[in-house]
This record gives C-alpha cells, sequence and structure tokens, in this order.
C-alpha cells in the first residue's frame, strides 16, 4: 500500500467545511496495488480506523462525498470504484457490481479493521449489495442510496445518455461546466465547477477529457430498458436482487423524491425485503451533493447504531 498526497485535490475542502459550519478533517489519498495489476483509489477522512465506507455512481468518484463526509465528521474511506477517478480502467470494460465489489472487498481488507457501514449510491449501492451479499464479514449494515435493480431506465438515465453521447474530451473544462449545467446536472455554476475538475484531467495535447472509464461506455451500457443476462449483466441485471436478497445486514434505501427510484419502486423492494427500511429525501439523484447534510444526518445514526 502506499499513500500519495496531491494538495491541490483538496484545495476546496475549507471553503465547504467553512459553508458547513464544521472543521476540516485530516484527508489523505490511498492506492493499492491489486493481484491482477492495476490499482485501486480512495480518499481516507480522518484520523481513526475507518467505520464508513462509501461508494459513488457511475461516472463519479470519491470526491462526489466530500461535503457529505466533512458534514458527517465520521472517521471514513471514499473508494474510487474501478475504471472512475484515480483507480485503473478495466480492459475487459466490465463495470457491474459483482465485479466491481471483488475490488472493494480487497481494499476493505487492506484498509479496515472492523465491518463497515457502506453506503451506495446508484450503482455504489448496487455494488455495495453485491458485497454485502458476497463478503457479509465486511459490511456491518448497508444504505443503498436512489437505486434499485429494477428501475425504469427510460427516465432518468436517459438525460445520463444524452449527457455521455456527446464529445469526451473538450477545448477547456468552461465548456464542460457550460454543456453539463444546460443539460441540467449539478447546482450552482461553482459547485459544477468544482465537480468537474475533480472528475477530469488535461491530456498531453492540451485537451481536457474525463477521468473515468465510463465516459465512452455509458450510452451503450445505459441502453434502455437492457438488462443483459445473467452471463453478461448490464449494471441494471435483475440479479441485483439476488445480491440484495444475500445481504443479511440492516439494509436501507434512500429514495430521492427528484431521483432515479420511484415510490413504487421502493414499494417493490420493501415487498421483496420486508426487513428493510426506506427513508425519503428531498433531492435529487446525486442525493450526496443536492442533500449532503440529511444524508450525513443518516450515516451519523446508521454508524452509532452499528458500533453498538
Amino acid at each position: 500500500m502506499q499513500v500519495a498526497i496531491d494538495i491541490t485535490e483538496f484545495s476546496y475542502l475549507p471553503a465547504q467545511a467553512e459553508a458547513l459550519g464544521v472543521p476540516v478533517l485530516p484527508v489523505e489519498r490511498l492506492t493499492l496495488s491489486l493481484p491482477d495489476g492495476r490499482s485501486l483509489s480512495a480518499l481516507r477522512f480522518g484520523t481513526e480506523a475507518p467505520r464508513v465506507t462509501l461508494l459513488h455512481g457511475a461516472g463519479l468518484n470519491a470526491h462526489t462525498w466530500d461535503t457529505t463526509a466533512l458534514a458527517a465528521q465520521q472517521p471514513l474511506l471514499a473508494i474510487d470504484l474501478a475504471g472512475h477517478g484515480d483507480s485503473s480502467w478495466r480492459d475487459d470494460l466490465d463495470y457491474t457490481p459483482r465485479t466491481l465489489a471483488a475490488d472493494v472487498a480487497l481494499a476493505l481488507d487492506a484498509w479496515t479493521t472492523e465491518p463497515q457501514l457502506v453506503v451506495g449510491q446508484s450503482l455504489g449501492g448496487l455494488t455495495g449489495a453485491a458485497l454485502a451479499a458476497a463478503r457479509p464479514d465486511l459490511v456491518a449494515e448497508l444504505v443503498v442510496v436512489d437505486i434499485t435493480p429494477g428501475i425504469d431506465t427510460s427516465a432518468g438515465p436517459a438525460a445520463l445518455r444524452e449527457f455521455y453521447a456527446g464529445p469526451t474530451d473538450f477545448a477547456t473544462r468552461d465548456e464542460l461546466v457550460d454543456r453539463a449545467i444546460s443539460l441540467g446536472f449539478g447546482g450552482t455554476r461553482p459547485d459544477t465547477e468544482r465537480g468537474v475538475f475533480l472528475n477530469t484531467r488535461v491530456r498531453p495535447d492540451g485537451r481536457v477529457e474525463w477521468k473515468h472509464h465510463f465516459a465512452h461506455l455509458a450510452a451503450q451500457a445505459l441502453s434502455a430498458h437492457d438488462p443483459g443476462s445473467e452471463a453478461a449483466p448490464s449494471v441494471l441485471h435483475e440479479t441485483g436482487w439476488d445480491d440484495l436478497a444475500g445481504v443479511s445486514a440492516p439494509l436501507t434505501l434512500v429514495r430521492a423524491t427528484r431521483g432515479f427510484v420511484s415510490a413504487a419502486d421502493a414499494e417493490d423492494l420493501l415487498h421483496r425485503l420486508p426487513e428493510a427500511q426506506v427513508v425519503v429525501i428531498d433531492a435529487t439523484h446525486n442525493v450526496q451533493e443536492t442533500a449532503p447534510q440529511e444524508l450525513a444526518a443518516l450515516i451519523v445514526s446508521s454508524s452509532a447504531r452499528s458500533a453498538l
């Protein structure tokens, strides 16, 4: 395991902490070498052993959790899933939850000392379910944020398809910010600028490109109503229900009122998994960005419960 610190990526944290009225947590970037030669990257907040692990959605990275992590004031890990952030891309293009969960399990074996409260948003939520089903020893409680395996992909994900169907490289970051805002992504312009800065890199030719591999694959992966097959599942394949059914830890679904999971989707989950609970938060799909304090409060209460 190697630790590498890039001060520039943490330059936004003081202003975010000041806006919340909380201290800036110590944070560092971790890098784990994987057996197949790839690497997995993460942010570690706090100086104590992590009790919470955060898994982002498709096309995002660990920094999407920055405000939520600061609001929670908990020792935690925010992991860059394979193909995202500073983690390696996969040559086989397999970014399905069970494959991603195998990497997360290796990370938790290396970086944690106790079962985690795992909070996963969108793709990260399905990855958390696959992790909890396969490695129950690593997961004390699971919070799945605004995703179920059966959501209608003709609504919110269609906007993602349009967003990623365009160019994957740009002359400037401002050009990308303008595109994101025009399609309804991001919040204020400063917030969108921060997100774009932390999710892009400048190539040697001067062009700006997404750091995540998913930008090149999302239009195909999010094809409407394409669940794939059990042998070659898509991100939303119904095998995700098998993973959720295999979770022995307490399970909470967070439904965003302006997100992807409908009230009917939440009822379906409760019908299938009657011991689960549903919490509704007024937010868009990226709850960690549009309602970070509400989500942080849930994380704090769930973490306290998991520690008992």
